[in-house]
């Protein structure tokens, strides 16, 4: 690979604007990320939200050395991973319903105070989050032309996939902290649980046909 760069700012702002949007669709980041906001404030949930940060440098690299190379080829897999991402959605936004008087900050294994404990709930959030997998395998091949990619153009893709949701993520931690006490009433947490249930279910149906 050589020391210079192939892909354009502009490109790269595109490119910025789809991590913006997947960052902005309910998955399991954001459940877990309130999870802690809500037990423990802005100080349990950053270190979930860098937990995640080195999965959304992890996925990028793995799609670019050419695991999206083998889902591409292999027919069949994109399908599967659609559809199993569609059922998992669909399983995680009944339960929230199912169980919308729940408060967040009763699922232990999330809420778990410490920075490592936090750290590591959001290595292995956005490592199996389906949402994230499907962007980064399925998506993001289609911005660059991966057959001419170079180290500073793969460090470029990396920061952005990094930078964008890890400051969406501390701001929701933020705006969380400032009205936990709000939106611990049990009210609240029903109507949010619901509205976040629905959202998974709605993202769920509609990735069959992304």
């Amino acid at each position: 690979m050589t020391m210079t760069m192939t892909v354009s700012v502009l490109d790269l702002s595109f490119y910025a604007l789809a991590v913006l949007i997947l960052f902005l669709t309910p998955g399991p980041v954001w459940i877990a990320l309130l999870a802690r906001a809500m037990s423990g404030g802005f100080q349990a949930a950053w270190p979930l939200a860098l937990g995640v940060s080195f999965g959304d440098a992890v996925w990028p690299i793995l799609a670019i050395l050419g695991v999206s190379w083998l889902v591409n080829e292999i027919d069949g897999i994109m399908a599967l991973l659609r559809f199993s991402a569609t059922l998992i959605f669909l399983i995680m936004g009944a339960l929230l319903i199912f169980k919308a008087e729940r408060s967040f900050g009763e699922n232990s294994q999330l809420t778990r105070p410490g920075i490592g404990a936090g750290f590591a709930a959001g290595v292995f959030v956005i490592l199996g989050n389906p949402k994230a997998i499907l962007f980064y395998m399925g998506v993001l091949p289609s911005f660059f032309d991966l057959d001419d990619i170079t180290f500073l153009d793969i460090v470029a893709i990396v920061v952005v996939s990094v930078v964008t949701p890890l400051f969406g993520n501390l701001t929701l931690a933020v705006f969380v902290n400032k009205i936990r006490s709000v939106l611990n009433s049990s009210k609240a947490v029903v109507r949010i649980n619901k509205v976040s249930g629905l959202s998974l279910i709605l993202v769920g149906l509609a990735i069959p046909f992304v």
